[in-house]
């Protein structure tokens, strides 16, 4: 039996999926979703949280406030509600409304910005509404996801360690990458322990993570308009752009399999996908990171009119062609 008396004592580390089935292709997706802020999120927000009290940053009638595309936000939310700190959450209009909806079910307040700055797009200003909050009373602080060590420190600590516990002849690990702090932890643990892992980073298309021009992207978690202060790119080994119809599709495939998995989710699976449909050896052992659950994304990827609306009527059609009873293929640990 678990007993907890804060919510941030919880969360599933040890849950993997293996997607031999779905996937055609040795693969073990680990869940970070089960936890009460439902994402990979509450490990950064739990770790910069309890930094910026350690260092006297955040104090006693502190107000925390933060950018964030929507699973950061409700991590913070959560965190602030338990601590009892006040959050401002700002955003733009591709938040998911559930994720608006759960900040202010855990008092906080959340700020959507609507035109993109002429430089930095919607992120860019986002950041400048954050600095304006800030100059305006210092009772606020930014604990800034893209900059903070503590968010990488997060997953090297906790994410990759886990991970090579449970698989000490792990071949290749696929990350999405948004702030790039989950990444950044794993690749920097891996590198250190001198382990062959090699690391794929996924990304968006229309993302300016690894560079090219920015693009539409409408399904927040993954991918950037402002290239991410945390990130070396020395530690990555290749790197996979996905389009977000490909997103979408993994989604749903994983959906009538039973696993409702989120936007950052898909991304990473197809991904994944792609990359090993390349490099067919079925000895490989390729785990690859869940970020989120699909709860949130039910009046958009989930969504007949919202995908119709944005992708076309056919966004499906590839993936309902496909044929899913792919036969499980043998893996190695």
């Amino acid at each position: 039996m678990t007993i907890i008396s804060v919510p941030m004592d919880f969360n599933a580390e040890d849950l993997y999926v293996d997607l031999r089935s779905i996937a055609g292709h040795p693969l073990f997706l680990k869940c970070e979703g089960f936890n009460f802020a439902g994402s990979i999120k509450l490990k950064a927000a739990t770790e910069m949280v309890e930094a910026a009290e350690w260092n006297g940053t955040l104090t006693p009638g502190s107000i925390l406030v933060e950018s964030s595309s929507g699973n950061l936000g409700v991590a913070l939310s959560i965190i602030a509600a338990s601590k009892g700190y006040g959050f401002v959450c700002v955003t733009d209009a591709r938040c998911n409304l559930s994720a608006r909806r759960f900040m202010e079910a855990m008092g906080s307040q959340v700020h959507v910005v609507a035109e993109p700055a002429a430089s930095g797009g919607l992120l860019g200003a986002r950041i400048a509404h954050v600095r304006a909050l800030c100059a305006a009373d210092n009772r606020h602080v930014w604990l800034n996801q893209y900059t903070n060590a503590e968010n990488w420190k997060a997953h090297y600590r906790t994410t990759a360690p886990g991970i090579a516990r449970h698989f000490p002849r792990l071949d290749v690990l696929f990350i999405g990458t948004g702030t790039t702090g989950t990444l950044m932890g794993c690749a920097r643990y891996f590198r250190e322990l001198h382990r062959q892992v090699q690391v794929v980073a996924v990304d968006s298309v229309g993302s300016v993570t690894f560079g090219g021009e920015p693009g539409r992207r409408m399904i927040p978690g993954l991918g950037t308009s402002v290239q991410p202060a945390l990130l070396d790119e020395s530690y990555v080994d290749e790197v996979i752009r996905v389009e977000e119809a490909d997103t979408i599709r993994a989604c749903h495939r994983l959906a009538r399999r039973g696993f409702l998995f989120g936007g950052s989710t898909g991304t990473v699976v197809s991904g994944a996908m792609e990359w090993l449909s390349k490099h067919d050896n079925h000895d490989l052992t390729a785990v690859a990171i869940a970020p989120d659950l699909g709860e949130r994304y039910l009046d958009t990827i989930y969504q007949t009119n919202w995908l119709h609306a944005l992708y076309g009527e056919d966004v499906l059609a590839p993936e309902a062609a496909a044929d899913l009873q792919v036969p499980p293929s043998s893996t190695r640990l």
